[in-house]
C-alpha cells in the first residue's frame, strides 16, 4: 500500500516537471520568434520610410518681426523710402499683432513719413545749390580782389574781409548739407526698422501704472541709511 502511494507521488511529481519543462521550452522557441518579426517590420518600416536631416533636426523659431525689420531696413538703404512703402504693405496685408483693425490712421502716418523724406531731401538739396552758388561768387570776388588790389568785380558792398567771411560761411553751409543728407538717410533706415518691428509688438491700450514708497538703502562705514524715494511700476 505504501509503495502504491509513493509511486502516485512519484507519477504526479515527474507530471508536473515534465508539463514544467514543456511550457519553459515552449516560451523560449516563441521568444526568439517574436523579435525576429519586430526586427522584419521595423526594417521594412526604415526601407519604406527613409530618415532625412530635416526629421533629424528641430524646427528653429522665427522671429517674423526680425525677418520684417531685415527687409526694411534693406528696402531703404536701396531706395529712401522703400522701407516705409513696405510697412505700409504689411498693415494692408494684415500681418501682425495689429491684424484685422482699422489701420487707416497709421497708413496716412506711415506715408507722411515717405512725404517728410523727399521734402526733407528737396530742401537739402535747394539749400546746397545755393549755397555753392554763392560760395562760386565770393570765391570769385575774392580771387579778382587779390589779384588786382582796390578793385571790385561784383560785390561792391562787401568789405574784403566781408568777402572772405562770406566765402567761409557758405562753404560751412555747403558741409552742413552734406551732413544732414546723411542724417535723413540714417533716420530713413532707422525709422522704417523701428516701425517693422514694433508692428508685430502686442501694442495695446492696456496700460497702467502704480506709484508706491519706498525707502533705497546704503551701507556706508558710518552705518545704514535710509533714503526715501518713490517706486514706479508699469504693466502693459
Amino acid at each position: 500500500m505504501q509503495r502504491t502511494k509513493l509511486l502516485i507521488l512519484i507519477s504526479l511529481f515527474t507530471f508536473f516537471m515534465v508539463n514544467l519543462a514543456s511550457a519553459q521550452v515552449k516560451d523560449t522557441v516563441l521568444k526568439p520568434a517574436d523579435t525576429s518579426k519586430v526586427k522584419l517590420t521595423k526594417s521594412l518600416d526604415t526601407a519604406r520610410k527613409p530618415l532625412t536631416r530635416k526629421d533629424s533636426l528641430k524646427a528653429k523659431y522665427v522671429n517674423p518681426g526680425k525677418v520684417a525689420g531685415r527687409k526694411a531696413v534693406f528696402r531703404s538703404m536701396l531706395i529712401p523710402g522703400w522701407g516705409q512703402l513696405y510697412n505700409i504693405q504689411l498693415l494692408s496685408d494684415g500681418y501682425g499683432t495689429r491684424a484685422g483693425k482699422n489701420q487707416v490712421f497709421q497708413k496716412l502716418y506711415t506715408g507722411g513719413k515717405i512725404v517728410a523724406i523727399y521734402g526733407g531731401a528737396t530742401a537739402l538739396t535747394l539749400s546746397l545749390m545755393d549755397s555753392r552758388k554763392n560760395y562760386s561768387r565770393f570765391l570769385a570776388e575774392a580771387q579778382y580782389r587779390e589779384q588786382n588790389p582796390g578793385k571790385k568785380l561784383d560785390l561792391t558792398q562787401y568789405t574784403n574781409q566781408g568777402i572772405l567771411d562770406g566765402k567761409s560761411l557758405y562753404k560751412r553751409n555747403s558741409q552742413i548739407v552734406y551732413f544732414s543728407y546723411g542724417l535723413l538717410y540714417a533716420a530713413n533706415i532707422i525709422d522704417a526698422y523701428v516701425a517693422a518691428r514694433l508692428h508685430f509688438f502686442n501694442i495695446d491700450n492696456n496700460l497702467s501704472f502704480k506709484v508706491m514708497p519706498s525707502v533705497i538703502g546704503s551701507d556706508t562705514m558710518y552705518g545704514f541709511n535710509a533714503t526715501p524715494a518713490l517706486k514706479l511700476s508699469l504693466t502693459f
